[in-house]
């Protein structure tokens, strides 16, 4: 498809994806968004990951990236000169997202800083009346998700996670294929991610660069001395910052694998992982076996490994649905439809991630205008609900057994260690609160 094809492609199917991704937002219309004609203004938290937003939203028509936030002063200055080039005008720079969120004409806050800062941030900017772009996961804990939900309810602000192949249209079209009947009754959705990643072994506590204000960076986690080597990615796996391979590239298939059985909150979680590739520093387990079952026998299963780029199928990243009819396998950007002996009947596949950045971008910022939530493919309560299986997967590891939950939440029954993991500590003053 060309990308004005495309374009217009995810624009006509809004209502349609949105209502696949069992969103409860309803429609308000007659309200008239605060942008109006003008430019939607926009500033993004975390210039690593949210360069890459931040080029996505600067092509989009109508859209100013206003501001970029980071808390490492070389980065920061990189992302201006970047966007620089992008726009007509400038952005401004910023260490403190508080101070950002200052800004009385800034419209929307794309949260892009490490998941510790996901949901304290997203709740920030929510308090202070923007719209939300929240990079995945969309939480560092179950209890962040269902603030986060309380939240965009309570503001009837728009919320978008950055599970951004929901916005891709031969994705979409392949999940219609898994929910529409076309493999007949689907009894498993299967999900992984691999990967070739080597050890990582921190230095000893020592002074932050210069460069770095490192108070900010820990922001709403508990104090700890500063360690070289755990920024600016390593984070994800400790505990304290990230939630390992599950929830860093796990969340995406498994949003899919969610999405195609049409299932919400699971009854039962069992996990087999564990470190097994190096001996270093890392704290989350590098291989993971997870299953998930959820009510009407619907199961979901993960296996990640972080540390050998043998995938699936010989595909580092993918979910397969399997049904009584056939099976459906969902690539990085597209489908490929199989019939019951395994023979690969019809296949569709996208250009790119920079262009489903692109649409999904287009997305949010198209629900900002119509002041209608309704209209996002990834909205608060489904990035809950995919996030969630990440978190229950982790915590079943982490207890050393499997969890039985409540169908209609997900929160964990009988066992109060493993309750004990739903939430965390925050440094003081930095609780993370949901708006008034």
């Amino acid at each position: 498809m060309t990308s004005l094809s495309r374009r217009k492609f995810v624009q006509s199917s809004s209502a349609l994806a949105a209502g696949l991704s069992m969103t409860g937002g309803a429609a308000r219309a007659g309200r008239v968004s605060a942008p109006g004609g003008r430019a939607v203004r926009v500033a993004v938290m975390g210039m690593s990951r949210g360069l890459d937003l931040a080029k996505a939203f600067a092509g989009l028509p109508g859209v100013t990236v206003a501001t970029v936030c980071d808390v490492d002063a070389g980065r920061l200055d990189r992302a201006v000169k970047t966007v620089s080039a992008l726009s007509k005008t400038p952005p401004n720079a910023a260490t403190d997202v508080r101070e950002v969120l200052k800004d009385p004409d800034l419209d929307a806050l794309l949260v892009a800083a490490p998941n510790f800062w996901h949901t304290p941030a997203a709740l920030l900017a929510l308090e202070a009346g923007k719209h939300v772009y929240v990079e995945k996961p969309c939480c560092h804990t179950p209890a962040e998700g269902e603030r986060l939900v309380a939240a965009a309810r309570k503001t009837g602000l728009c919320v978008q996670h950055g599970t951004q192949r929901r916005s891709e249209p031969a994705i979409v079209e392949g999940v219609e294929l898994v929910r529409g009947g076309e493999i007949g009754d689907v009894f498993l959705a299967r999900a992984w991610y691999a990967n070739g990643r080597g050890p990582v072994n921190l230095e000893p506590a020592s002074d932050p660069p210069a460069s770095l204000n490192y108070d900010l960076w820990q922001g709403p986690a508990p104090r700890a001395p500063y360690r070289s080597g755990l920024i600016p990615y390593n984070w994800h796996w400790f505990w304290d910052y990230g939630n390992g391979e599950l929830g860093n590239n796990g969340i995406h298939a498994l949003d899919l694998a969610r999405w195609g059985l049409d299932a919400e909150f699971p009854e039962s979680v069992v996990c087999a992982a564990g470190r097994y590739a190096w001996d270093d520093d890392q704290q989350t387990p590098d291989t993971y076996q997870c299953a998930w079952t959820f009510p009407g026998g619907k199961q979901m299963t993960w296996e990640g490994l972080s540390c050998n780029k043998l995938g699936v199928m010989g595909d580092g990243f993918g979910v397969t649905f399997h049904g009584k009819d056939g099976s459906v396998q969902l690539t990085s950007g597209g489908y490929r439809l199989f019939d019951r002996q395994g023979k690969e009947t019809k296949r569709s596949e996208n250009a790119g991630f920079g262009e489903m950045d692109a649409a999904h971008a287009e997305n949010f910022v198209a629900a900002i205008r119509a002041d209608d939530p309704g209209l996002l493919h990834a909205p608060a309560d489904v990035a809950h609900r995919s996030t969630l299986p990440c978190h229950l997967g982790n915590i079943a590891h982490r207890v050393g057994r499997g969890l039985t939950c409540d169908p209609s939440t997900g929160r964990i029954l009988n066992d109060e260690e493993a309750m004990g993991l739903w939430d965390r500590e925050y440094a003081d003053g930095w609780e993370p609160v949901v708006p008034a």
